[in-house]
Order: C-alpha cells, then structure tokens, then sequence
C-alpha cells in the first residue's frame, strides 16, 4: 500500500496564507519525486483555495453523520464532495473531548463518509491517565470496534486509520517509534480478529502525535506505520514538503 501523509490544519490560516502555501511546496515537491499520497485537510474555508494542485488531495475535518436537516454549524457529505472532497477525518480527540462525539457517532459519521465515496480518517488514542493505568490498548481497541460496527469487509478496507495519542498531540511530545509501533501493530490485529488478515494488511494506518520531520523517517521505518497525520508540522510549507519526501524514499 502506499504510504499516506495528511496534514491537518485544524483552525488555522486565511485564504491567502492557504494560496502561498500551496505554491510554497508546489515549488519545493514536484509530483515525479512523490510515491507517497499528501492530503491536506484545511478549515472548511480554505477547500476551494487549495483543491485542483496536482499534487495533494483535499480532506475536511469533519463531516455530519446526517445528510442534511436542522443542524446549524453541521457540513454535509453532499456539500464536500461538491467541493471535491477525497477524505475526512473522523473522531478526532478534539472532536471527541471537545464537542462530546461518542463512539456511536464516529460511527455514523464513518458510515455517512463511506456512503458518499469519501475515505474516512478515523483517528483513535488513549489519554495520558488511561496509558498510566495501562488501559490503552482496551480503550483503542474498543474505539476500533464502535468506529467499524456493522461494516462489511469490502466497506472496512477503505478505512484509513489514524492512531493519535492524545497526550502527544500539541504538546511536543511524540510517542517513541516503538510505542507508536506496537500500538499500531494492536489496531492491525485488532481489525484481523474483526475481519481477517487480509483486510487488516489493507488498511492503512497513520501515527499521528506531533509528528515531524525530525521523527518522520524513524516512525515510517516501522512496519506497521503507512504513514502520518501531521499537525502543527503542516502548517509549515518547507517542514510538511520534508515529511512527504522522507515518506517517498
């Protein structure tokens, strides 16, 4: 498979920084050099700005499980894919801690994400305190079974997994390349058990946990690391264009 690196920009930049950054790593990574997929997922007002480059995909932050209706500040599985939309990054612990989304709705978001040809991101991670009382394979692996209840085999292989431990994003503090491995080496088992090995061998899964250029080489030597979702690291053209080369070596 190959190696994926996703930038999310979270609620950062305007339409302008968006523009020079785009031309920024179209000028530092010529689409030949790459063997790698870039996907970069802005706010939702930056889509337009940054689609159509040649050179990476689109991906929202977030997406509604609903397709449309009442739900005020809500975006759509239709409206992205309008925009040309590829992937969405689903469950992710801002999400999750910040705005109460439960497993149940990571789940009906996956499905909706599905359900309109756009790859879903689905990020899962244990907290600090949950690591400590050494609760974070339970917790990841529970995060696994809601986020892919009731998809079939075929539906489950377009799953991207992200494994993003909460206590190391923002804050500077990576999970050591062992930890990140042996982690992501859980969800691929996990997702075997669930389906078999050759489901498990397709999907994709990301370390994601203020992730760099200075650690990207070391976490995507693992062999259960296909890639990464780089945060504060995509912001910068230079930093993120550095990643996707080492993800291409």
């Amino acid at each position: 498979m190959r190696t994926i690196i996703a930038g999310n920009w979270k609620m950062n930049k305007t339409i302008k920084e968006a523009k020079d950054f785009k031309n920024k790593i179209l000028d530092e990574i010529g689409r030949e050099n790459l063997t790698c997929d870039v996907v970069i997922c802005p706010p939702y007002t930056l889509i337009e700005a940054l689609k159509g480059n040649g050179l990476f995909a689109v991906g929202s932050q977030n997406i509604s499980e609903e397709v449309s209706g009442a739900y005020t500040g809500e975006i759509s599985s239709d409206m992205l894919k309008e925009l040309k939309v590829e992937y969405s990054i689903v469950g992710h612990s801002e999400r999750r801690t910040i705005y109460k989304e439960d497993d149940e709705m990571v789940n009906r978001k996956v499905k909706q994400a599905l359900d309109s040809t756009i790859i879903p991101i689905l990020c899962v991670g244990e907290t600090l305190a949950e690591r400590k009382a050494e609760r974070a394979v339970s917790k990841v692996e529970f995060q696994i079974e809601a986020a892919f209840a009731g998809l079939t085999s075929t539906r489950a292989k377009k799953v991207v997994i992200a494994y993003e431990p909460i206590w190391a994003i923002g804050t500077g503090v990576t999970a050591t390349s062992e930890q990140a491995e042996e982690m992501c080496f859980i969800i691929r088992k996990k997702i075997s058990k669930m389906y078999d090995s050759s489901v498990a061998d397709e999907i994709p899964i990301l370390y994601g946990g203020s992730a760099n250029a200075a650690n990207a080489k070391e976490l995507l030597a693992k062999p259960n690391i296909n890639g990464l979702l780089v945060g504060g690291a995509s912001l910068k053209p230079d930093e993120f264009a550095k990643i996707a080369m080492i993800a291409s070596k």
